[in-house]
């Protein structure tokens, strides 16, 4: 987290200060923005895998007070303007596109305003996975739903309970009581007291059209800006078939228990 003040230039608000940040994912909050802020993504990875890297940013749903640029060899590209609402709404360009450029807007009384959003780096594949807009809905294929047991993270076996549909943010959320963890990167999945059962949430695009149903799932996903956002997940009895399948001829990619 870093968190610069634009106070400390209040008599030069041309200033423009350098923010260097070596964490793969993190935050931004700048307080009483005046002048700009250039902020350099430096992760703590070889220099030659930085043309591999996407970065997302998701600004803070009360950010205001200055534009997001994308800034490359003295060009600007306005990624987010200044007092817009877009819930949830996520920007990603290539690492090699350009930096960010915050630059602060006039404004008649600064103390009220508060730039601020998070950001990840992801390798170009996950990206793509995470905001493919080709067929976003498709179904997964038998190879990808055993490449996705392998490399998503998080895998469980599970039924839906509930679906909660967010037409202002344009996303479904999917309660899901899980009957088997089979790994999670993070907590978004826990025991929950009153009931002894584990539970988490899932969010889709809402396009998906994804409603409760009978019956078990196995779900697949990654972690986004500290969401769990939904991958593979085909009925647990047809992953089983393909699991056995792909043991029967030694191609599964890694093992795991399909019971």
């Amino acid at each position: 987290l870093s968190s610069p003040s634009g106070l400390t230039h209040e008599s030069h608000r041309k200033d423009v200060e350098q923010v260097y940040l070596r964490c793969s994912e993190g935050s931004i909050e700048w307080m009483y923005p005046t002048g700009a802020l250039i902020v350099n993504l430096r992760p703590n990875i070889s220099p030659a895998s930085y043309r591999h890297l996407t970065v997302c940013i998701k600004p803070f749903k009360d950010s205001a007070g200055a534009n997001i640029y994308l800034e490359k060899t003295g060009e600007l590209k306005l990624l987010v303007r200044d007092g817009e609402r877009s819930p949830s709404r996520v920007y990603c360009f290539g690492y090699d596109q350009g930096g960010l450029f915050v630059e602060a807007t006039p404004q008649q009384d600064i103390s009220r305003k508060i730039t601020g959003f998070q950001y990840e780096l992801l390798s170009r594949g996950i990206a793509a996975d995470l905001h493919t807009a080709s067929a976003p809905c498709r179904p997964c294929s038998d190879t990808e739903v055993l490449l996705a047991v392998c490399t998503s993270d998080f895998v469980i076996r599970g039924s839906i309970q509930n679906v909660t549909n967010e037409a202002e943010e344009q996303e479904s959320i999917i309660h899901v009581r899980v009957n088997k963890l089979y790994r999670q990167k993070s907590k978004v999945f826990q025991l929950t007291g009153e009931s002894g059962n584990w539970r988490g949430q899932i969010k889709t695009l809402l396009e998906c059209g994804v409603k409760p149903g009978d019956g078990d799932f196995l779900f697949t996903g990654r972690m986004h800006f500290g969401e769990a956002r939904l991958g593979c997940a085909p009925r647990f009895k047809d992953f089983q078939r393909m699991y056995k399948e792909a043991k029967d001829k030694g191609l599964n990619p890694c093992e795991i228990g399909p019971d």
